[in-house]
């Protein structure tokens, strides 16, 4: 299955009750805060709902990794390391996990105390603009595999 990255480029302080509730839902409670899901209709419709607050593409696992490793944070702010993926999960490293949650084999979630929200910094060189659609050359809405490169600049 398809695994989306989906990163919060705006505030909702003008933002109607229900986006602001799909954005509570998603778990995108403040600007440059990051999560992954994966690419079924109910998440479909919900970033739909907020494309003008959001944007979303395909994470390559690359990416992924880098991700877990520089931003992942377990309960208490502590990182994310190879050490405890060996000693809490089946995996020998973070790289055999992102490679087990790509087949489908396991999720986020099942690294115990794990935040699922990655909070990154702005990126380097800015938005794109944060008030038109990426196909128009903005930063909101579907961008597809330039997401990658968004998350890399915000690591």
């Amino acid at each position: 299955m398809v695994k989306l990255a989906v990163v919060r480029v705006r505030g909702g302080v003008r933002a109607r009750e229900d986006v602001r509730a799909t954005l509570r839902m998603l778990g995108l409670t403040r600007v440059n805060h990051c999560i992954v899901i994966d690419d079924d209709p109910s998440f479909r419709g919900m970033l739909q709902k907020a494309k003008d607050y959001i944007t979303w593409g395909e994470i390559g696992r690359d990416t992924l990794e880098d991700l877990l490793r520089e931003r992942g944070r377990l309960e208490g702010g502590k990182r994310l390391t190879d050490e405890y993926i060996r000693s809490n999960t089946k995996f020998s490293s973070l790289r055999e996990f992102v490679d087990a949650f790509y087949r489908g084999e396991v999720k986020l979630s099942d690294i115990p105390r794990l935040k699922k929200v990655f909070r990154l910094h702005p990126p380097s060189k800015g938005y794109e603009a944060t008030k038109r659609p990426f196909r128009t050359g903005g930063s909101l809405g579907y961008r597809g595999g330039a997401i990658n490169d968004l998350i890399s600049r915000m690591i």
